[in-house]
């Protein structure tokens, strides 16, 4: 398999710094680039091929939220891990709301945010589910002026096992621990999954998970 390619944005260069070094000691990894505020980071990306960006929210010129919106809305995108000082910050959750696929805190352990890089790429896992789960339980409720509109048609599309799936993943159940509730094989629920994601246009379970507060599925 050839290395995933990371490309960073970050307003500070010790992070920056920091996150490269970390990244390049994979053998599985390599820093392709970085920025140091989101519009730098969209010219960049313009003419470099990236695979995962670690997104800052709070930069100067423009900010991670506007950075990932216009990025995501680019042919084949690169998934964006959003990276933030704050365990409870809105500016993070505008950002998964903008098509962010997970959420990090800065101090997250090395070995944390490798995992979510690894997890991104593989589509099947929401990153950090606690901080993630804080963040949807504290935000859930606020009128979202910035996300997808047409949430509800795109739940009708859904089958009544499908949304049984949905609700599981928003409430933050893994494909085995659904098989066990649904008494199901996780070959099945794999199936389920990927259903519910071509039919509401969603990119990974992290936007399931939006998808579910913000239809009343589930409630903080």
């Amino acid at each position: 398999m050839s290395a995933v390619r990371v490309f960073l944005v970050d307003d500070q260069q010790m992070v920056r710094a920091g996150f490269r070094m970390l990244v390049e000691s994979q053998d599985d990894m390599v820093v392709v680039g970085e920025a140091g505020d989101g519009g730098e980071a969209l010219e960049r990306l313009a003419v470099t091929a990236a695979d995962v960006v670690l997104m800052d929210v709070r930069m100067p010129r423009l900010d991670g939220v506007e950075a990932t919106r216009r990025l995501l809305a680019t042919p084949d995108a690169p998934r964006v891990i959003v990276l933030t000082t704050f365990d409870l910050d809105e500016h993070a959750f505008a950002a998964i709301r903008a098509g962010a696929s997970a959420f990090l805190l800065k101090d997250a352990a090395p070995p944390d945010l490798l995992g979510a890089i690894r997890a991104v790429m593989a589509g099947d896992a929401v990153v950090a589910p606690s901080t993630t789960r804080r963040l949807l339980d504290h935000f859930a409720g606020l009128p979202d002026q910035t996300g997808p509109t047409g949430a509800d048609d795109r739940l009708a599309l859904l089958t009544e096992r499908e949304i049984e799936v949905l609700t599981l993943i928003s409430r933050g159940l893994t494909n085995t621990e659904i098989a066990t509730d649904l008494v199901v094989a996780e070959t099945t629920v794999k199936t389920h999954v990927g259903r519910i994601l071509a039919k509401t246009g969603s990119r990974d379970r992290v936007q399931l998970v939006v998808l579910g507060y913000e239809t009343g599925l589930v409630t903080p």
